[in-house]
């Protein structure tokens, strides 16, 4: 288990939801739900789990992980559908065509448009509803709204006289008739319409007039018909509830396009910034200075490309200097990540002039012209500029903003959480040092063969004096150290 997957579990809630794993390039190995996302990511880490060999394989691989809420299993059920067939995971095992939940499908360039159910969501010019894990949800959202806005159930393309004939839903009068010409193609692609805007959610007014009729038919002693209406509102809460679950995913992509056309707008690019790059530089007092490197693609955080640096070059507290240092080992000519992560459109340091100054110098020495950067000052809010244009106050509603906020908190936390994890594992090793016996040549031994103090704090007494070749005394001594170091750091 990785100090990023320790540090992830502390924050994971008590609450149901989807949960994503990373390997180390980033990649997204497994998907899975739970009902209680602690308890469910927790057992894969658990010392001592007894883990199926795929699981195993699985559970080594990760380097990662992140997580999602839902508001009940149900919505985790088509979240974690839709995740799968996305990004198809290794680890997932992928659904085959006949156990894919069911859908609705909406083909609006018919002439005379339907609703049909299908299990494979095709990029067709169609609108589909779901899908959905409970077919009865589908199958009695599909009656309601027929029978509710008069769409034909017959499944012929060009409805007729002779399709008519063996047609009883004009009989029992839930048909509007277009075979007969009861209904002019406009008003039944209006109905239609309405019919699909219900389906969205966007006329709740329907769900309550059903309601409504469920509880007159209570009062009437109807019960039967009652239960039906009962059974019909739930469906019906259920079909609009997950398309909006569906739908989340996709809206958040479009805001953050959005922003991204509204960013190049404001600060005069020639296009929206496909690639962003944000640096932010975190120390303790002066001491143990890093930075870390974040990248958005199309505005949305991308985590193959994230980055850790420490500070080499620089003594103490000096940010403008530490983010030029950053620039030029990530852009100079003897980089490693030239090659491995795709050039900027856009450049964000973390601060205000005198970081930008910095880095925008940093760039003019290697040459490099063509990178925009901006700062953004965490007090206001500002995008920062070295041009000299004011610094931008863009409203606090814009997409653009949130963009860049968002990045900007997200190199936060990726250099708080590797500085916190330099500064926990000097503390852990430091604790060999206090073990008498133990020197500097022994306790390199045994971090090298155990990996860390969580290793060492693992290993048996027997293992610790052949690696370190100390007597049962001193193991015994350093397996307590060791012990007494991760249960003080929560993490046993």
């Amino acid at each position: 288990m990785t100090d990023l997957v320790r540090e992830r579990l502390k924050s994971v809630p008590n609450r149901p939801g989807c949960y994503l794993m990373r390997d180390r390039r980033g990649v997204i190995i497994y998907v899975g739900k739970a009902k209680n996302l602690r308890r469910r990511v927790s057992s894969y880490f658990r010392p001592g789990a007894r883990h199926a060999p795929k699981v195993r394989s699985m559970v080594e691989t990760v380097w990662d992980f992140e997580w999602m809420t839902v508001r009940n299993e149900a919505e985790s059920l088509l979240t974690e559908a839709s995740l799968i067939k996305k990004y198809k995971p290794h680890f997932n095992i992928l659904m085959r065509d006949d156990k894919r939940y069911l859908a609705l499908r909406a083909d609006p360039s018919a002439q005379w448009p339907r609703f049909s159910c299908c299990r494979i969501m095709r990029d067709d010019g169609a609108e589909y509803f779901g899908p959905f894990p409970s077919a009865p949800v589908v199958r009695a959202a599909k009656d309601f709204v027929e029978k509710r806005y008069g769409i034909r159930m017959c499944s012929a393309i060009v409805p007729d006289a002779e399709t008519h004939r063996h047609c009883m839903a004009d009989v029992v009068r839930t048909c509007s008739a277009p075979c007969l010409g009861r209904v002019t193609n406009e008003e039944y692609r209006r109905r239609f319409g309405e019919a699909c805007a219900f389906l969205r959610g966007e006329r709740q007014g329907e769900t309550a007039c059903v309601e409504e009729k469920m509880r007159a038919a209570a009062g009437r002693g109807d019960y039967e018909t009652a239960a039906r209406y009962r059974d019909t509102v739930a469906a019906l809460r259920e079909m609009t509830k997950a398309h909006f679950v569906r739908r989340s995913p996709q809206m958040r992509a479009e805001d953050a396009k959005r922003g991204i056309a509204e960013l190049a707008e404001a600060i005069g690019l020639k296009a929206p910034p496909r690639i962003i790059e944000c640096v932010d530089i975190s120390n303790l007092f002066g001491t143990d200075s890093v930075a870390s490197l974040v990248v958005a693609r199309d505005g949305l955080p991308d985590r193959r490309y994230y980055r850790h640096f420490r500070i080499r070059t620089i003594e103490g507290a000096d940010d403008p200097r530490s983010m030029a240092e950053v620039v030029r080992r990530r852009y100079g000519p003897e980089s490693t990540l030239l090659s491995a992560s795709p050039r900027a459109d856009l450049f964000i340091c973390d601060g205000g002039i005198t970081q930008l100054r910095a880095t925008r110098a940093a760039f003019a020495e290697m040459g490099i012209d063509d990178i925009p950067t901006i700062g953004l000052a965490e007090r206001q809010e500002e995008i920062v500029l070295d041009d000299g244009r004011d610094s931008l106050m863009l409203p606090r509603d814009s997409q653009a903003l949130f963009v860049c906020t968002r990045l900007r908190d997200e190199a936060h936390r990726f250099a708080i959480t590797y500085h916190r994890n330099i500064r926990e594992r000097a503390i852990r090793e430091s604790v060999l040092d206090e073990v008498p016996g133990i020197g500097e040549a022994k306790k390199l031994k045994l971090l090298r063969a155990f990996r860390s103090v969580y290793g060492v704090a693992r290993a048996g007494e027997g293992e610790i004096a052949s690696v370190a070749g100390v007597g049962a005394d001193i193991a015994a001594e350093v397996l307590r150290a060791a012990r007494a170091a991760v249960h003080a750091g929560g993490r046993a």
